[in-house]
Order: structure tokens, then C-alpha cells, then sequence
């Protein structure tokens, strides 16, 4: 005889709608964050009591709902499908698909997978051996001991960043910056730079245009990123309890993956616009109000977030989940209170500057105000001895072209320093969507450090930045896969690096006479 599953539900009614919240009567056995259901196409978050009611953020067409109208609640927490079939779609707060291209599959190669319901493996309390392919929302952070240092590169091919902040597998970095200043193409150029690595991208939409998202999608579909990102998106016209709950979605998604084992890298597209939509909320449920309009526990809700990257340890898989979070300021103010608060509860922040977008200098990153406290010991051997001082002599640069912007003469020693300015700044710039891969980074340092790029016009650098990496790889493949399997520069693999340069100029015709080569 088959045993039947009994599934207890209270039922309620809506008694008051105000906006996106909804006061319920008749639900006394509910929990915060317990998920509830209105209707067919409406549901609601719980997340307060008052005197007998309970409060609940609507999710769905709420334009729906009605006073009076049953709302249903099963005794259990909130939880959302979660598996390899959500990679290359695109689904809402809810993570329902939103792309029209049908249902979503949740089970892995045709069978269910085994999860924890609450618990995460390590922890104490009993794993749960109950066979299901949902995950809840509101999981608790890995524990101390499940983690491990963070000790792996995240390659974003962004040259200035690898080189001067890099960026560790399991690390939380901040995008920080006034609006239009490339943020979203730091993480887009990111996510581009992951095919073929084996890393599960995920891009969180939170408040922004349905226009400004469709050009992010068409641009994965394009660079043939899509098929191992998942986007998951509550646009600017979507309630408030949907861009609240959006960020904990992507991040449950991503987790799915960390717990088998897996890399992930999840985009937070913006968390600014995260705490403009629950200030909102909270206004409407009466909260006291804290500074700028705030309600008291903002640090709470975005460090609760924060908290769940991570490194696993070998014990526990060794998958990994690394953020980038990012946030607005308010003419360059990052001491205002969103961006204080997010740079106090990551690992860094890439500060991105008006004055050098407006300049042309792209990516538009301050590396005076940019940091990553993982530091350099996620390199590689090549890349940690080529970038060594990198960032301080560019940061010198700055503060020398400041000085002397209103002198008539200089020495010829700041002249050549000057110039060496140049030529690094140069060879920072580099093109939207034309990531580089970490072979092609050490080639262009090692070429910066021998001083070839220093007899060369601002053309002829852009020309050896874009065409010195295939050269090498037609005409000299064996240096190319040392290269990429060893990545530490040996006496050998200097030299043939040498004979590279010298060949590339003379095939390409180009001067090179001067070109200090010496050690």
C-alpha cells in the first residue's frame, strides 16, 4: 500500500491592499519569508505581523488582486527550482522563464537531485534525504568551517584589472561609480571572458529597463556567452517586492551550482536600485524611517547577501561563488550611505571615474581609489612578477601630470617619466566586448616591461596590442601553449619570447630601432 503525502494549508483573506503590500487575516501559522498564494498568477512574501494580520509583499500581476479575495499558504519555507536547465534563460523574481521559451527542466541528466530542504552539508543538524529539485531563498551562509582562503584568479580580461586588482574565485567586488560610466560593461566583458572556462555565470536585473536588459541578452546571444549564463531580471516597472527579492533568487540559482562543485559568477545590476525598492517598501508598511529615508536594517539585508560568496572547501565540494556587486554614487560621493555601507561588506571596490570616461580612457577604472584585498597572490608566477608595481607607477603618473600641467620646462627625467606615463596609459585602454585572455595579458606586460611598446607611436601600440597575440600563436604555437599551461616566464620562454617581437616588427615592416631589449 502506497503511503500519501498530507500537505497542511491554511486559507486567509485580503483584507487591505496599499501598492505591492497586502494585509491578511486568518493565516496564524505563518513564517517571515514563508511564500503565500493569490489566485493563479499572484503570490506574496510574508514579512510581518501586526496585531493578528500579516504582511506580505505581492509578487506577480497585482493589478489582480482584490479586497476579500482567499489567499492559501502551505507551512513551509520559500523555495524556487533550481538546476542545469536554467542556463541560457531568462526568468523572473520567482525564477519562472519569462524568455517564451517554455517551462524549464529541473532535473540533472533526466534524474531528481538530492538537496538540503534548510541545511547546508557540514552543518550539524541532520542532512535532509528528501528527494526534490527546489531550493530554498533564504539559505544561511556557509559556515567558517566549510570555507577556504580564497586562492584562485577569476580572469575578467579586463587588462587593468588583472593586472593591477585581481580578482579571486569566492571574492565579493564592488562596482562603484556614477551612472554611465561602464560599470555593467566591466561585468558584461567578465562574463564574455568566462567561455570555455567552465564557470556558470548569472546576470541579477535589478530596477533596471526592459530596453537597457534586451541589450545586454543580445549581446551574450551574439558573443555566444547565453548558453552558460542565466539572467535572472525584475525590470524598473515590475512591484517593489519583486526587485527586492530578485538579488536572493540569483544567488540561490548560483548556489545550486557552488554546492556540486562548480564556479559561479553572479552580477548585481544594481544593488542602489535594491535599496531604493525596499526604502519603498518599507515606507508603506509604516517602518521608522533612518538616515536618507533608510529603515534600520538595509546593512543587514545586503551583508546577508554578501555573506553567501564564498570558497567551499575540498571537504565540501570546492565550488565557489564570486560577486560584483554594483552600486551608484552621486557625483563621485562614495562616502554616501548605499556605497559606505557595500564597501565596508565586500573584498575591494573598481572605483569607475566620470573625469576619465569623459576623457576616453576606457575601462574608466581610478586606480588611486581602487582596491582588491585578496591582493596578488591569486596570480599567476608570470603575471604577479610582471604587474608588480604597475598600479603605483601609474597612480605616480597621475600625480606628476598634475604638477606639471602649469610648468613652461621640466627636466628631462620627468620628461621620460611623463612619456613612460603615456605609454602605460595607452596601454591600459582597451576596446568594449574584446576581452583578453590571461596568455595574451602576460605577452603585452612582458612587452611593456622590455620597453617595446616605448619606441612605438600611440597607433603602432594599439596595432601590436591587437595582432601580436595571433602572430605568436600562427608562427610560434609551441610558445603559445607554454604559455597557457604554465604561465611563469622561464630563461627559455623569454628569449623565444624575444625572437616573437623582433619577428612580428620585422614582418610587419615596422621601426624598431632603438627598442631597448636589454634585461
Amino acid at each position: 500500500m502506497m503511503m500519501q503525502t498530507i500537505q497542511i494549508q491554511e486559507v486567509g483573506k485580503i483584507k487591505e491592499i496599499k501598492k505591492s503590500i497586502a494585509k491578511i487575516t486568518g493565516l496564524s501559522r505563518c513564517l517571515i519569508g514563508q511564500l503565500v498564494r493569490i489566485g493563479e498568477h499572484v503570490q506574496g512574501i510574508v514579512v510581518g505581523f501586526v496585531r493578528g494580520e500579516i504582511i506580505a509583499f505581492l509578487l506577480g500581476k497585482i493589478e489582480e488582486v482584490r479586497v476579500g479575495d482567499r489567499v492559501y499558504s502551505n507551512i513551509e519555507p520559500f523555495k524556487i527550482p533550481a538546476g542545469e536547465g536554467f542556463l541560457g534563460r531568462i526568468v523572473d523574481a520567482l525564477a519562472e522563464p519569462m524568455d517564451g521559451k517554455g517551462i524549464i527542466e529541473t532535473r540533472d541528466e533526466g534524474r531528481e537531485t538530492r538537496d538540503e530542504i534548510v541545511h547546508r552539508p557540514g552543518d550539524r543538524s541532520e542532512r535532509s534525504s528528501v528527494i526534490h529539485r527546489r531550493y530554498p531563498v533564504f539559505r544561511r551562509a556557509p559556515g567558517v568551517l566549510q570555507r577556504v582562503p580564497i586562492h584562485r584568479p577569476l580572469e575578467t580580461g579586463i587588462l587593468t584589472i588583472d593586472a593591477t586588482v585581481p580578482i579571486g574565485r569566492g571574492q565579493r567586488e564592488l562596482i562603484v561609480g556614477d551612472r554611465m560610466t561602464g560599470k555593467t560593461s566591466i561585468c558584461t566583458n567578465t562574463i564574455l571572458n568566462q567561455k570555455g572556462r567552465g564557470v556558470v555565470c548569472i546576470y541579477c536585473c535589478i530596477g533596471r529597463t526592459y530596453a537597457s536588459l534586451y541589450k545586454i541578452v543580445e549581446l551574450l546571444k551574439e558573443k555566444g556567452a547565453l548558453e552558460y549564463t542565466i539572467v535572472v531580471a525584475a525590470y524598473a516597472a515590475s512591484p517593489g517586492g519583486e526587485q527586492y527579492l530578485v538579488p536572493y533568487t540569483a544567488c540561490t540559482l548560483g548556489e545550486y551550482f557552488m554546492d556540486r562543485g562548480r564556479d559561479v559568477f553572479v552580477v548585481f545590476d544594481d544593488l542602489t536600485k535594491h535599496a531604493w525598492a525596499y526604502r519603498q517598501l518599507s515606507l508603506l508598511l509604516e517602518r521608522p524611517p533612518g538616515r536618507d529615508a533608510y529603515p534600520g536594517d538595509i546593512f543587514y539585508l545586503h551583508s546577508q547577501l554578501m555573506e553567501r560568496a564564498g570558497q567551499y572547501s575540498p571537504e565540501f565540494g570546492g565550488g565557489s561563488m564570486t560577486f560584483f556587486p554594483i552600486v551608484d554614487t552621486l557625483q563621485g560621493d562614495v562616502t554616501g550611505y548605499i556605497p559606505s555601507n557595500l564597501v565596508s561588506m565586500t573584498d575591494g571596490q573598481i572605483y569607475m571615474n566620470t573625469a576619465l570616461f569623459n576623457s576616453g580612457f576606457r575601462p574608466a577604472i581610478d586606480l588611486g581609489l581602487s582596491v582588491s584585498r585578496i591582493g596578488n597572490k591569486v596570480q599567476s608566477p608570470a603575471m604577479r612578477e610582471l604587474s608588480g608595481m604597475l598600479r603605483l607607477e601609474y597612480v605616480r603618473y597621475k600625480e606628476l601630470l598634475k604638477i606639471t600641467r602649469f610648468k613652461t620646462s621640466v627636466s628631462e627625467q620627468v620628461t621620460k617619466q611623463l612619456k613612460d606615463g603615456e605609454v602605460l596609459t595607452q596601454f591600459f585602454t582597451q576596446m568594449n566586448n574584446e576581452p583578453y585572455t590571461a596568455e595574451e595579458e602576460i605577452v603585452l606586460l612582458y612587452a611593456l616591461r622590455r620597453k617595446v611598446l616605448s619606441v612605438l607611436s600611440t597607433g603602432e601600440i594599439d596595432y601590436f596590442k591587437k595582432n601580436i597575440h595571433g602572430f605568436i600563436g600562427e608562427r610560434f604555437p609551441a610558445v603559445a601553449h607554454r604559455l597557457a599551461e604554465k604561465r611563469e616566464l622561464t630563461g627559455d620562454l623569454r628569449r623565444e619570447i624575444d625572437e616573437c617581437f623582433v619577428e612580428f616588427f620585422k614582418e610587419k615592416g615596422m621601426e624598431i630601432s632603438g627598442m631597448e631589449m636589454e634585461r
